[in-house]
């Protein structure tokens, strides 16, 4: 029970990386928040789950990336768990994959403010009361394509990067009163998300993976998880891959 009593608010987790993360979070002992959109009946599934495995947990419409929305997914969850110690931003915004040359303004402005729209307001949300306290844990999702990027995927790949740069900027900002601010970074996951990628895409991804695979949710979820324990108490600004080693250091 690495986190027993903690409280997590998770966005974007009635499925794929979410779901698994919030899952994984309260069977280590966390009370939750599982956030969706309109996936309600998914929504409902996860946080049932979590319940018939002995966990905490509410379910929390919200859009959070509109400012009223994040607020009152913070102070739910606050008000049914007590304050917060975990956000992880996972929320996922859909976007148009195209050659730059044919790419619409209207997707690249709507995914890369949409991206880091969430990400602002709910960290603002949950870190009033963290520095209150001195302590709290903030994990952004981000994806490989922020610092490799793919034809087709221009704003995908400056969004996250918008992202990893908002959380080295939120680490030195809020490092001072205990916060920690880590970005994990997921190579391609086999989740709804991506659905839409062929499967002989998928096996060429593989085959030029190190480890001979692509992701699963819980891959993340576990990286995710090692942000929000004490095993990383003096680990804050870091940006972690996770994809198998097609990342190297």
């Amino acid at each position: 029970m690495l986190l027993k009593d903690k409280v997590a608010v998770v966005t974007g987790s009635s499925r794929g990386i979410g779901a698994a993360t919030v899952k994984l979070l309260a069977a280590q002992g966390a009370k939750v928040a599982v956030n969706y959109v309109k996936a309600q009946d998914k929504g409902e599934a996860v946080v049932g789950q979590i319940k018939e495995g002995g966990g905490q947990a509410i379910l929390v419409q919200a859009d959070v990336s509109r400012p009223e929305d994040a607020e009152r997914l913070v102070e739910e969850a606050r008000k049914a768990h007590g304050p917060i110690d975990i956000l992880v931003n996972n929320a996922n915004f859909s976007f148009p994959v195209a050659p730059f040359t044919e790419y619409p303004w209207e997707g690249f402005e709507s995914k890369l403010v949409s991206e880091l729209r969430a990400s602002f307001f709910t960290c603002r949300a949950a870190s009033k009361e963290m520095i209150e306290r001195k302590q709290g844990c903030i994990v952004n999702v981000s994806s490989g394509l922020s610092r490799h990027p793919s034809p087709g995927f221009i704003a995908h790949s400056t969004a996250k990067a918008g992202l990893d740069a908002f959380s080295r900027g939120l680490a030195a900002e809020l490092g001072p009163f205990g916060i920690r601010v880590n970005v994990v970074s997921p190579g391609l996951v086999l989740t709804d998300a991506t659905a839409f990628h062929p499967e002989e895409a998928k096996q060429a991804m593989a085959a030029q993976t190190p480890l001979r695979r692509v992701g699963q949710p819980d891959d993340i979820a576990g990286a995710i998880l090692f942000y929000c324990t004490e095993w990383s108490k003096f680990v804050s600004g870091t940006y972690l891959p996770v994809c198998g080693g097609m990342q190297m250091i």
